[in-house]
């Protein structure tokens, strides 16, 4: 039952009327040019965070696209983004929608991947420095960092087809792997000829390498535990150690995806399609301008994760190094690998019928329940694991899909805790600080190539993790299971 309770305050978006729906959900209705309501998940807290920038600007232009179906859906973790919120949600039909790269995001498939080890803080704390160390010097990083693979013209057209593969069957990796790696770390359709070769350019040598930004390598400790039987499914126990990483693309992904804005600029100007924002680029899905967006996309999604996997095995051979340890002592098994920045045809429930549909979500993750047909063998007895990063100073999450995401999301849930201060805000903020030795002082080691990086991303410039997480928790989109300490972190 809708509660008739109207949101306003006065800042920047006090004309946008919000209708409270429970305690966590929040509707924009249609008017003008939507097609189809907003749909906020927010604490009446988070909410006046959210209210501050013009994301909600954002949720409604987005309910303007062609063949959009029942909402456009913002998480709480919803900041502004390019065309479409980060924390951004959109379900087009197949045969009316479109295909926005703006609904995506300039870094396709940026994601993460949780690896689980045997070892515990106990046993890692004593080689910590030396450890993070390891890992900083193993995975390059940094804005336009190199890595020690150089992609042939064959070595792409290879990792276009076979994704996160491609990466083991060169030693990078278990095939194991890639039975928790969503759609196992191959995305069809692929086309090279879809690619510039500018992207081509961008990408040769970045395979393997963490990129800057938001991007890490992290040395987490499993604090608490809040479903064990979910959790022992997952393979996490309280006092262990895992490793999270979060990157994507790098540059191969987002030369795609200002190559492709520009070519939809064209297609909205020769079809006539007019909406509120150019940001928000797009071409229906079976034009010639969509299928070879969609070509050239999933060769960066498969990019990505090959890129994580890499990153990954390099993990673990610095553990075997700094442990004096091997395979089966270390046990560094991947839990799962999420996409945030990513569309994919999946089959909803929409007005009772099923429908395939382009699920766009950007700055947003599967949170699919268990017995679901795409959540993996391995763990569709208990639902798919939702990995939610924090801050370098705060806790991450795991947690798993439900029914609920899938009745009201399209099977989807928030990626991170969400940006609060701009990095510019951060840097000034932060100027006087040495936020090196104030989070070492908090047992955290980081390593970064310098110290503007480490400002951008101080705690403080993000939404806390746990507040974010608790949101969809409560809501039922998602169910917590593990919260994960930082003690090592690598940024570039």
């Amino acid at each position: 039952m809708i509660s008739k309770r109207i949101w306003g305050d006065c800042n920047m978006q006090e004309d946008i009327k919000l209708i409270k729906i429970h305690d966590y959900l929040w509707e924009i209705p249609k008017k003008g040019g939507m097609r189809v309501p907003g749909r906020i998940y927010a604490s009446e807290k988070m909410l006046k965070v959210i209210k501050e920038d013009k994301s909600l600007e954002q949720v409604i232009n987005v309910a303007h696209l062609p063949g959009i179906q029942k909402y456009s859906i913002a998480m709480p973790d919803i900041h502004w983004g390019y065309g479409f919120p980060i924390g951004g949600i959109a379900a087009m039909d197949i045969d009316e929608g479109v295909i926005s790269p703006g609904g995506v995001g300039y870094d396709i498939n940026c994601g993460v991947r949780l690896m689980r080890t045997n070892l515990t803080e106990e046993e890692v704390r004593p080689k910590l420095r030396e450890l993070v160390a390891e890992l900083f010097n193993r995975v390059p990083s940094g804005v336009g960092a190199s890595g020690k693979i150089k992609l042939s013209r064959n070595d792409y057209k290879e990792i276009i087809e076979k994704g996160a593969r491609w990466a083991i069957e060169r030693g990078w990796g278990e095939p194991e792997d890639l039975e928790r790696i969503e759609d196992h770390g191959t995305f069809p359709g692929g086309d090279p000829d879809a690619i510039s070769a500018r992207a081509f350019e961008r990408g040769s040598d970045e395979i393997g390498t963490l990129g800057s930004g938001n991007h890490f390598l992290e040395v987490d400790v499993v604090e608490q535990i809040y479903n064990p039987t979910i959790a022992d499914a997952f393979g996490l126990f309280k006092g262990q150690v895992c490793v999270l990483i979060h990157c994507g693309s790098r540059g191969f992904g987002h030369q795609i995806c200002s190559d492709y804005i520009d070519k939809m600029l064209s297609y909205m100007r020769r079809e006539g399609i007019n909406l509120p924002d150019k940001q928000l680029a797009c071409a229906h899905i079976k034009s010639k301008e969509g299928r070879d967006y969609l070509a050239a996309f999933a060769a960066a999604v498969n990019y990505a994760w090959t890129n994580r996997q890499i990153i990954m095995a390099s993990a673990r051979e610095a553990f075997y190094k700094v442990f004096g340890i091997g395979p089966k002592d270390l046990g560094g098994e991947l839990v799962y690998d999420v996409s945030h920045n990513i569309a994919k045809f999946e089959e909803h429930k929409v007005n009772g019928q099923i429908k395939k549909l382009c699920v766009h979500r950007k700055g947003a993750t599967r949170a699919f329940p268990k017995g679901h047909p795409l959540v993996p063998e391995v763990y569709r007895d208990v639902g798919q694991p939702v990995l939610i990063p924090g801050d370098m100073g705060r806790a991450s999450f795991v947690l798993v899909g439900t029914e609920a995401a899938l009745e009201e999301t399209f099977g989807s849930s928030c990626h991170g805790a969400g940006r609060v201060l701009s990095r510019s805000k951060a840097i000034k903020s932060g100027r006087d600080r040495d936020l090196f030795k104030e989070l070492e002082e908090r047992g955290i080691i980081v390593m970064a190539k310098g110290k503007k990086t480490v400002l951008e991303e101080m705690p403080e410039a993000y939404k806390d993790a746990e507040e974010v997480c608790d949101i969809v928790h409560n809501a039922g989109i998602a169910k917590k299971v593990a919260k994960l300490r930082p003690i090592g972190v690598v940024k570039g």
